[in-house]
């Protein structure tokens, strides 16, 4: 091997040398190395997670510097995804886990693939496995960010995308007369397909070269979880704790309110769909003393760039305009205009 990573001061870096384990040393000690306890050898039959434990308890080091670890190597994955990994409550997955898996091999002085080779297939959540949904898009084929959000999809531990029948969703979006989007209002029916369903991540994203995230501002029968943000992008993900866990065909309904970050006049709003949903409506309400030239509504296939259905809206008395899809399909709809 015979390769030293680069040090930054204030950090335990990974160093490895031509024979024996990995070790740590502190960034610009010039003392001797000490090395990690001897390479753990897994027990028979011991799993992934009784692996990954016994490899964390030999080597003394906590769940946070084994974080600080990773991220240094570029892979970033909190302390609650890598405590729920040791206790066997998920397993890695996505690929930014899977090359995390081998960046713990080398700083738990594990041989290569000791952790790899016992993680197998993907494996369900919940006391049962998700219904597959047939016509289900990947997250590449919804949002052009797939590693942002397939990394926060992960450091979140998010459930599988089968868990939760959406029978109805209706978004409300408000323009203020600056034309700018102020608020988004939405309501969701949900329905539990397997027992045991507690939350869910909703994901929001704010007009291209805007700077900062969307906020959720309130929330009605649930509340919130955990939030990550990746303001370069403006990207906001929320976990929803639904009121009680649902038992395997249970509905319920959850309501919650997104504050938008200030940016130049919008022109669209629209929403992404990774699974079929029965009903969906979409509000858009304009300041009546600053009304839009012309509406129209458009749906595409995932990963579409061109318009599969345009269709032109009138803006009534009310000044505002809605659409409505039954059966929809994923992909995406929404609503566009112009200004004068």
């Amino acid at each position: 091997m015979g390769t030293q990573f680069p040090q930054n001061a204030g950090h335990l870096r990974l160093v490895e040398q031509s024979a024996g384990p990995v070790a740590l040393r502190a960034a610009g000690a010039t003392g001797a190395v000490h090395p990690l306890p001897p390479t753990v050898c897994p027990a028979a039959g011991a799993d992934f997670a009784q692996t990954l434990h016994a490899a964390i308890e030999a080597s003394g080091l906590s769940l946070d510097r084994i974080r600080t670890e990773l991220v240094q190597q570029g892979v970033r994955v909190s302390v609650t995804t890598l405590s729920y990994w040791r206790r066997g409550r998920s397993q890695p997955e996505r690929a930014a886990s899977v090359r995390a898996v081998a960046l713990l091999e080398e700083l738990l002085g594990l041989p290569a693939g000791t952790l790899s080779s016992l993680l197998g297939p993907p494996r369900p959540r919940g006391r049962w496995v998700a219904q597959p949904v047939p016509d289900a898009l990947p997250v590449s084929a919804i949002w052009p960010e797939e590693q942002q959000i397939a990394e926060v999809f992960d450091e979140l531990d998010a459930p599988p995308i089968g868990e939760l029948e959406r029978l109805s969703v209706h978004d409300a979006y408000y323009v203020g007369p600056d034309r700018q989007g102020q608020t988004l209002r939405t309501r969701q029916v949900v329905r539990a397909t397997t027992a045991g369903v507690n939350r869910c991540l909703v994901v929001q994203k704010a007009d291209e070269g805007t700077v900062g995230c969307p906020e959720i501002t309130s929330i009605r029968h649930a509340r919130q979880g955990r939030v990550r943000r990746k303001p370069e992008i403006g990207l906001l993900v929320s976990e929803l704790l639904l009121d009680r866990p649902l038992g395997q065909g249970d509905s319920t309904v959850f309501e919650y309110e997104v504050e938008l970050p200030p940016a130049g006049p919008t022109t669209v709003y629209a929403r992404r769909f990774a699974v079929p949903v029965r009903e969906y409506v979409l509000q858009v309400h304009f300041d009546p003393a600053t009304l839009p030239a012309h509406c129209e509504r458009y749906e595409r296939g995932g990963g579409e760039e061109r318009d599969r259905l345009r269709e032109r809206l009138w803006i009534g008395a009310s000044a505002s305009v809605h659409a409505i899809a039954t059966d929809q399909q994923p992909g995406q709809t929404g609503i566009r205009w112009e200004w004068d």
